[in-house]
């Protein structure tokens, strides 16, 4: 099917397809990589004349205000707090949460009240199919299945074993297999994701790759004042002779930000004149501090442990000279495409369930990055090195790495091949 068809679609008669779009974050309530997602994917399907109506639980505090988009509809659904009466009927293990429980209980609020709202307007034919994503929206999915009226489609962008490098919860899991097993197709984020459910029995079939996208637009480092640059590298000290590392991202143990700090004496050997700033915030945040002490590298290493705006950290992607993310479990990983689209190389994780070796070029005429163990330090400082040690190589690396997001990794180009498989379902 062309794309042209789309538009073609959308002039003949109103909507090309109406879907519900289920997503436990969108914005202003972005946690991780989902929020994104869930705001470009919405807003694309919508430009390309869909009709999009999004349902995403509804955060403390007064309802956003959202950028009002043709085609485009935001329902927050509220979460009331029934874990007083609920923990009784609780398995074990949840219970065993703790705070948790009240976590779980929120999940489960907004799968019940969703399922009901989008039941009634599924029977009423209002829309061509629902999808919905991860584990925190499945039951919602499983019971617009069970419906028999439209198809349904999961988009999966993490596992619960995988978030927890082999462990987790079994009820989590548990779910995360039956929203897979009642939708009409699972659409994941990478050819490494894709390997890895179906390596936990996930049904093959049904199992699609879509890359994720990043906008080159807001991604842009033509847009960047240099003095800006400067006042980045003059908040962390970091001086015109230095060089900076930039590290994005959650503090917790998949994202590879403790081997990272390990590897950073090995770099210091070989370019003493350099600093790491990590950005983040997570539960790692004490053990990190008490790593860099310890490993001597106060006043080298920099944590910042603080919300940050998305210009702001736009701006510390300009600033810097190279970023590391040597995730150990990273399913599609947007950091790298964000700073790729800023012109700046990347030493990127890439074994294990990694969809960064997928992004990233590592050799040849059109290289953007470098392949590293995340598991490594020494493997970590090597990429590092690599970067540091050829300064031409590394420049010629960003703008190879911007033109590879423009050619594959746009939201339009992801919304594009998405809908693509969305229509098959529909037969359109």
């Amino acid at each position: 099917m062309t794309h042209d068809i789309y538009f073609k679609r959308a002039v003949t008669s109103q909507w090309w397809m109406k879907v519900a779009f289920v997503t436990w974050e969108y914005p202003p309530a972005i946690v991780g990589g989902l929020g994104t997602y869930s705001y470009y994917m919405s807003r694309w399907m919508a430009r390309l004349g869909n009709y999009v109506s999004v349902y995403s639980p509804l955060t403390p505090g007064p309802e956003p205000s959202i950028e009002p988009t043709k085609g485009l509809e935001v329902n927050w659904v509220q979460l009331p707090d029934l874990s007083t009466g609920l923990r009784p009927a609780l398995s074990e293990e949840i219970r065993g949460w703790g705070d948790g429980v009240k976590f779980f209980n929120n999940v489960l609020v907004f799968n019940s009240a969703t399922s009901s709202l989008l039941t009634k307007r599924t029977l009423e034919g209002e829309f061509d199919l629902v999808v919905y994503n991860d584990w925190l929206c499945a039951l919602i999915g499983i019971a617009i299945s069970n419906l028999h009226k439209i198809p349904t489609a999961y988009h999966v962008h993490s596992t619960e074993w995988g978030r927890a490098l082999g462990r987790g919860s079994l009820t989590v899991s548990q779910i995360e297999r039956a929203g897979a097993e009642t939708a009409s197709v699972v659409i994941t984020v990478s050819h490494a994701m894709r390997e890895d459910l179906q390596a936990h029995g996930w049904p093959t079939e049904k199992i699609r790759v879509v890359w994720n996208g990043v906008d080159p637009d807001v991604y842009d480092p033509s847009s960047i004042d240099p003095s800006e640059v400067e006042r980045i590298r003059g908040r962390y000290g970091v001086g015109p002779d230095e060089s900076l590392i930039l590290f994005v991202g959650r503090l917790v143990p998949v994202k590879g930000a403790r081997e990272l700090v390990e590897s950073m004496p090995h770099v210091l050997s070989e370019f003493p004149k350099t600093k790491l700033v990590i950005l983040g915030k997570g539960d790692m945040e004490g053990e990190l501090n008490g790593l860099i002490r310890g490993l001597g590298l106060s006043g080298r290493v920099i944590l910042r442990s603080e919300f940050v705006s998305e210009r702001e950290r736009i701006l510390h992607y300009a600033a810097s000279d190279v970023c590391v993310f040597p995730s150990l479990y990273e399913p599609f990983g947007i950091v790298s495409l964000e700073a790729m689209a800023m012109e700046r190389p990347v030493v990127v994780g890439a074994r294990g369930v990694v969809g960064f070796r997928e992004q990233v070029v590592p050799s040849g005429e059109k290289q953007c990055g470098i392949h590293v163990d995340g598991s490594n330090p020494l493997d970590i400082a090597w990429g590092i090195k690599e970067v540091l040690r050829y300064p031409d190589r590394a420049k010629l690396m960003g703008k190879n790495g911007r033109q590879r997001v423009l050619d594959e990794f746009t939201w339009e180009k992801a919304a594009r091949r998405t809908l693509e498989i969305y229509s098959q379902l529909l037969n359109y």
